[in-house]
């Protein structure tokens, strides 16, 4: 069968999507570009051409046409020349962009089988009105080349102008392409199960999957905690860089005994010459052991006459106690895959590995909008005022969850207060608005987000109290996260919500659950899911509150977390456990 290879188009200046990275955009559970790569998993070389990007797997080739942004017919002669130095070049080539979200490995087969079929220099995909798409093609490794080298210039282009007189065209399902915002809103609006309401659980695999991933961008590790890290961190050294002592104690010849030299090996310090049969030398942990050094003997485990020789002493066990270069990792080992979070153990072993800057996503960085008339944040409160009582400790909670806080705004209820909001949204990857999020005069936020076109993700949630949670993603890339405008509420389903959103947005791996037994459960439980303040138990599992104010947060008091009540759950249920954190 004649081999296939693949170029797959992830680059162009996507300006009618505002310059954004559309290959990143995430649609039904994964971005334009996995779904491109799944697609041609079977090709025997795969290169993808735009700007690079270090998560991609090491065996996908990377290339950029040039200049950037110089067209598909340039992108394709970058890829096309990515795969000029491969070996047993192959015959057929499919050609790809990256913005179909639907395309699946079937339909490429499809074209494929076609082109060895018909013989024709080229095979394109139609779409459902009948309309040839050039980029989803199965070309003739020769007529391709020859195509190429027939322009006088391959800067900006039209395929068009690349397209030979033989060729076919074959309607395929899922070829549609998403060159405009209302096309990926349309794409997600098939794909996210943002009906309402959702159960937490749902609700949480919507935000996950359906949540576009911030960029990737390379940076000082120590700078940016709370990012997560975009591609595996590999090692820049040895660990350890040497052999080193793992234990104080003497570095030993031979079987021994052993005539003990003056000379100590002390770590940082100069390495002790190299050690003959019979020799040993004191010799401290983290030490640089000599040349000829068999193993390190512990102190506890030797005695010395008085001519200094060593003996070990007997019944005690035979070890080597030495660290080999190399033992943890070398040079070039993963030492972190992508999706690890940067927290102070990643930097602890960035710093072990000589490895001061890599690429991630992140840190969120959000703005916290209290919304309504009623509350004042500081000074005396006037008539129908009442304090603001969650706001100030927001930008802690959102902390815990690796976020960083820009700034803290006070919304007065206007009927266009949130658009102006949203309109300026761009400089935060992140809106955590409090309040207007119901269905009464004052709860302007679902309209808003109607009149912007945002994509909705959730619009309500099976969840006591917190059912008028709504969640969306702007155009420009901003989530937002409306919660109810009580503060119990708004803090549970933050707490219960805010994982799954940060995410999504960084491509972090989801965070293993606590779970545990409910005592009470039975006591607690109602036709939808509850949350509520629990106290762990000495036994293990957890106790649940009975009685739930949601006007304020005493109920927090004294205790250790929420838990997550099924359900129509039973007494010893497992349940959900989200930990209060400070």
């Amino acid at each position: 069968m004649t081999p296939v290879d693949a170029i797959v188009l992830a680059g162009g200046k996507a300006s009618r999507m505002g310059g954004v990275d559309k290959p990143a955009l995430v649609v039904g559970g994964q971005s334009m570009l996995d779904a491109a790569l799944t697609a041609v998993a079977g090709c025997a070389r795969t290169v993808v051409v735009g700007p690079h990007r270090p998560e991609l797997p090491p065996e996908v080739l990377q290339a950029q046409e040039i200049p950037a942004g110089a067209g598909p017919v340039a992108a394709i002669a970058a890829g096309l020349g990515a795969l000029a130095g491969c070996e047993f070049p192959a015959g057929l080539i499919v050609v790809l962009a990256a913005d179909m979200p639907f395309l699946t490995a079937a339909a490429i087969d499809e074209l494929l089988s076609h082109a060895r079929e018909s013989g024709s220099d080229a095979v394109f995909a139609a779409d459902a009105s009948g309309r040839p798409q050039y980029l989803v093609g199965v070309w003739r490794r020769a007529a391709l080349d020859a195509a190429l080298k027939a322009l006088d210039s391959l800067v900006n282009r039209p395929m068009k102008a690349l397209v030979p007189v033989d060729t076919a065209m074959v309607a395929l399902p899922g070829v549609e392409d998403c060159d405009t915002p209302e096309d990926v809103r349309r794409a997600r609006t098939g794909a996210a199960r943002a009906a309402e309401p959702l159960w937490l659980d749902e609700a949480r695999d919507v935000l996950r999957t359906s949540i576009s991933p911030l960029p990737a961008r390379r940076a000082t590790l120590r700078s940016v905690r709370g990012a997560t890290l975009a591609a595996p961190l590999r090692a820049a050294d040895a660990l350890p860089r040497f052999d080193v002592s793992a234990m104080d104690g003497y570095a030993v010849s031979g079987d021994g005994p052993w005539q003990l030299r003056r000379d100590i090996g002390f770590a940082g310090g100069e390495r002790p010459v190299g050690l003959l049969d019979g020799e040993a030398v004191r010799i401290a942990t983290g030490a640089h052991v000599p040349d000829g050094t068999s193993s390190v003997v512990r102190d506890e485990f030797v005695r010395i006459d008085a001519e200094g020789t060593l003996y070990r002493l007997p019944d005690t066990p035979i070890r080597e106690d030495v660290r080999r270069r190399g033992e943890y990792w070398l040079p070039g080992d993963e030492v972190a895959p992508a999706g690890t979070p940067v927290n102070a153990a990643l930097i602890s072993v960035a710093a072990s590995a000589e490895v001061a800057a890599a690429s991630v996503r992140g840190p969120v960085r959000a703005r916290i909008v209290m919304t309504g008339d009623e509350i004042r944040g500081e000074g005396p409160l006037h008539t129908g005022q009442t304090r603001d009582a969650i706001g100030p400790v927001l930008p802690d909670i959102l902390a815990w969850y690796g976020v960083s806080t820009i700034d803290r705004v006070h919304l007065r209820d206007s009927e266009n207060a949130f658009d102006e909001v949203l309109a300026a949204a761009a400089d935060c990857d992140l809106l955590v608005i409090v309040g207007a999020t119901g269905g009464g005069a004052a709860d302007q936020l679902r309209s808003a987000l109607d009149r912007t076109e945002a994509t909705m993700l959730l619009r309500r949630l099976r969840l006591r109290p917190g059912g008028s949670t709504v969640a969306a993603q702007l155009d420009s890339g901003t989530v937002v996260l409306g919660l109810p405008g009580n503060p119990f509420a708004a803090i549970g389903t933050l707490l219960a919500l805010i994982g799954a959103t940060v995410e999504a947005m960084t491509g972090a791996k989801p965070a293993r659950k606590i779970l545990g037994p409910l005592a009470n459960a039975s006591e607690l439980t109602a036709p939808v899911a509850r949350i509520v303040p629990a106290r762990a138990l000495p036994g293990g599992g957890f106790h649940g509150d009975l009685r739930l104010h949601t006007a304020h947060l005493a109920d927090l008091l004294d205790r250790d977390g929420l838990v997550v009540v099924p359900a129509d759950a039973v007494d010893g249920d497992l349940t959900e456990f989200i930990p209060l954190r400070g």
